[in-house]
């Protein structure tokens, strides 16, 4: 069974995960706009949106919209903090 938490500890590591993600992206592209947000759609804690300079490669983007869904997917599983990420050309 989950370990409960209250709603300002959930705000709280919703916001480590949405800065460790953007902190990732700009590594990834350093050249990108990266916006993270606690937006919540049905059962959503929050949005990473990755918008790469124009010209990039599409292969370029697949790997970042990869490597970053795989973390996001990590923290789902590990921490149960849904994040979706997509990457905007």
């Amino acid at each position: 069974m989950a370990k409960s938490i209250s709603s300002s500890e959930r705000r709280i590591l919703v916001d480590k995960y949405l800065t460790e993600l953007s902190l990732l992206a700009q590594r990834l592209c350093p050249e990108a706009r990266i916006e993270a947000t606690m937006e919540g759609f049905e059962d959503e804690d929050g949005h990473v949106r990755i918008y790469p300079p124009a010209g990039m490669k599409e292969k370029e983007i697949e790997e970042i919209e990869g490597k970053i869904a795989d973390r996001c997917v990590d923290i789902l599983v590990g921490e149960g903090v849904f994040i979706c990420s997509a990457v905007y050309d």
